[in-house]
């Protein structure tokens, strides 16, 4: 990444961007916004409420949703799918879909463990050239992913 996408990512984190932002939300991420938990940083709240920036998802995100429902890891207020259509309708979140290319790029990825949501995750924000809304420790720090915190 150069100094100029850098000083861009340094203002986006400081809240201080002049441009829409492309944003892929991390799975917990999405979760925390819309769940209100206070783990979410106000520079994180205030770039997801923008109607300015252009928020993506990945269907993985859903799937881990649904598993973290099923093994009672996250407690929602209806039936796991149920509440997964309702949010996707109440956040407007463009579908980051699972291509070929973004898969075989998950295995090429310089990561320092092999979980595949995360692999996919990074390799559709670097694929689709999105900043990731992360505070997975396991995915920032690297020069050729783009985080938001």
């Amino acid at each position: 990444m150069g100094s100029t996408e850098l000083s861009k990512r340094s203002k986006a984190e400081e809240g201080g961007f002049n441009k829409p932002l492309r944003v892929l939300l991390d799975t917990h991420i999405w979760l925390w916004y819309l769940l209100g938990d206070n783990k979410l940083s106000a520079n994180l709240q205030k770039i997801i409420a923008s109607q300015e920036n252009e928020l993506w998802l990945s269907p993985i995100s859903v799937w881990e949703t649904l598993i973290l429902a099923e093994k009672g890891r996250l407690e929602l207020d209806s039936k796991p799918i149920t509440w997964v259509k309702k949010y996707l309708r109440i956040l407007d979140v463009k579908e980051a879909r699972l291509t070929y290319e973004i898969v075989m790029l998950s295995r090429q990825l310089e990561l320092p463990h092999q979980d595949p949501a995360d692999r996919f995750i990074a390799a559709t924000a670097v694929h689709l050239e999105l900043a990731l809304a992360t505070v997975d420790t396991r995915l920032v720090g690297f020069d050729w992913l783009s985080t938001l915190q």
